[in-house]
């Protein structure tokens, strides 16, 4: 790599590390119940919503009561998304006057914001309505990463409740991420996108002159050009530190209008990556023990910086193809050098592959550049990062408890091998706790590899896949990958928007969502009933780096075995085919 891509990359993470203890001590104070600053402006909103929805603010919650509130309000969340596509165009805020969207793309949408993936098989602006981009997918963004932060909450309540058959308020929890950490958040982060360019308008299209006429799709030259705008700002803010990702156009991040500047860009980058690294200082802060958060911060950065300097240094090299045929791919002051297809020439290699790989470790999803022209190794790495269960740090709230499950796995294992009844934080770890643990680890990587063996298998999979050989199945298993891990982004070479991906995707996040999330709130419940043991002489520290390398390898071995086989018939037999460079 260059200075300039180690400066840029540094520049990033060192931002980040920066914001995570601050961050994270605010999300302590806001879940245990305390913000004073916040709370002297949205304290009496707080108190009417309880007020007018009939909810004690302490009234307390079974684990079955709080994913009994999850799955109510999800499903509510689904049909209101689901609606107001279906009718949009009888509703005002659509100055394009566009139609209804079709009944399968609806469906998928709404399963696809309502589980915080965000898959987007159309063009949002040729698509969706201002009214249908702000009230169904803006406000779903923040509903669907609240509940999230709730779960992670209420999984740490587990560990640090003794005896008790409660884990909280899901409603509450819900209400004061949202006021007290997302809008604040989102607020700050949409003005000053405004300022670097960021559109924020309820104006119609804009007719522009073409500096030269073009051929449209209809073979006649056209001389003007419509240019979509709309409330963007406000929705890119909170996809962004939402997780979501879903875009306002259908070039998402790598639209002008949606993110025109490197300031802009290095933004929405920390945004995506922001929550999911502040939330294990929140989790050390409230059980007691700051270092137990770094542990899991430490295992998420050994993991995610390697496999970005492979991406970076993949990119950088180019693909021999090209250089076999004279093309120049050696970085100078003149170019760039390197894989430039599909990336944005004010982004370049570095700035291009670090969002890829934060964006597939955040489960955001948004997209800079076109991961489907990556090289096959540079392609790799994002899908390997969403088939680690997105826990490196993975979407708001989700990715740390599906990180903790790994930790449950890795205590349970390191037990065996010592002969010892395996603790994690005071709590001793049964035979529930590990059914649970092997369904939330396990049902995900089945929906993958089965949705992309039907896929590959059927007619109707197989009808919208448009590149042969290997570089046609990466495109399938990454959908499935994207989609089972609720991320949301895509190689983009596979015709998706079909009824069957959309609903063959749609399956698949629903049990992405919920097969995990309900494990984890199962577990929560089941901690919280158990007594605190005192830590003795032979319980294992978890927060050493030995526990961190045996947290890191139980996270990758699970990857490597479940995919390996599939990876060897996509990415990597892609690199192995290349040529080699003269």
């Amino acid at each position: 790599m260059t200075t300039n891509a180690v400066l840029q990359l540094s520049l990033a993470l060192g931002l980040l590390l920066a914001c995570v203890k601050p961050l994270g001590w605010h999300m302590a104070q806001v879940y245990s119940g305390q913000a004073p600053f916040f709370e002297r402006f949205f304290g009496p909103f707080e108190r009417w919503l309880y007020r007018a929805a009939g909810l004690g603010k302490c009234l307390e919650m079974s684990w079955r009561q709080y994913a009994f509130a999850v799955i109510s309000l999800s499903l509510l969340s689904f049909v209101a998304v689901y609606a107001l596509q279906r009718v949009q165009g009888w509703l005002p805020l659509n100055p394009a006057g566009l139609p209804a969207v079709s009944p399968d793309s609806s469906f998928n949408t709404a399963v696809s914001f309502t589980t915080n993936t965000n898959w987007q098989g159309y063009g949002g602006e040729a698509t969706m309505s201002d009214l249908t981009q702000m009230l169904a997918l803006t406000v779903q963004n923040f509903v669907s990463a609240a509940a999230g932060m709730a779960v992670l909450v209420a999984l740490i309540r587990g560990f640090t409740r003794s005896t008790t058959n409660t884990i909280g308020n899901f409603w509450v929890d819900v209400v004061r991420g949202t006021l007290y950490i997302l809008l604040p958040l989102s607020t700050v982060l949409a003005v000053a996108l405004v300022s670097q360019g960021v559109v924020q308008s309820f104006s119609a299209p804009h007719q522009v002159t073409l500096l030269e006429p073009a051929v449209g799709v209809d073979g006649n030259l056209e001389n003007t050009q419509s240019i979509a705008v709309g409330p963007v700002a406000s929705q890119v803010a909170i996809k962004q530190l939402g997780t979501n990702g879903g875009g306002y156009f259908n070039a998402n991040s790598a639209h002008p209008l949606e993110n025109p500047t490197p300031l802009s860009n290095l933004l929405q980058l920390l945004a995506i990556l922001l929550i999911p690294a502040a939330l294990c200082h929140t989790f050390g802060e409230m059980v007691g023990d700051r270092r137990q958060g770094w542990a899991l911060l430490a295992a998420m950065s050994v993991v995610f910086v390697p496999l970005l300097v492979l991406v970076v240094v993949a990119e950088q090299q180019g693909n021999p193809v090209l250089q076999n045929l004279g093309v120049g791919l050696a970085a100078s002051d003149v170019q760039s050098g390197g894989n430039m297809e599909g990336k944005e020439t004010r982004f370049g290699i570095v700035n291009s592959s670090l969002w890829a790989v934060a964006t597939t470790a955040a489960s955001n999803g948004s997209v800079n550049s076109m991961h489907d022209s990556y090289t096959p190794l540079g392609g790799l790495v994002p899908m390997w990062l969403m088939q680690l269960g997105e826990v490196i740090f993975g979407g708001v709230g989700s990715g740390l408890y599906g990180l903790l499950i790994f930790a449950i796995v890795t205590v349970f294992l390191s037990g065996l091998m010592v002969g010892r009844t395996p603790e994690y934080l005071g709590k001793k770890i049964g035979a529930f706790e590990m059914k649970m643990a092997a369904l939330a680890i396990l049902a995900p990587c089945a929906m993958v590899l089965l949705g992309a063996a039907i896929a590959v298998v059927s007619p109707a999979g197989t009808a919208s896949i448009f590149n042969p050989g290997p570089h046609g199945f990466s495109e399938v298993l990454y959908a499935f990958s994207s989609a089972s891990n609720n991320n949301g982004s895509a190689f983009a070479g596979l015709g998706a928007n079909t009824p069957f991906y959309n609903g063959m995707l749609a399956l698949t996040m629903l049990v992405g969502r919920f097969w995990v999330m309900l494990p984890v709130l199962a577990i929560a419940g089941s901690l919280a009933a158990k007594k605190t043991v005192p830590a003795g002489a032979g319980t294992l520290p978890t927060h050493t780096p030995l526990f961190v390398g045996l947290l890191v390898a139980v996270v990758v071995v699970v990857g490597a075995l479940s995919f390996l086989p599939a990876l060897a018939l996509g990415p990597i037999v892609e690199h192995l085919s290349l040529p080699k460079s003269s």
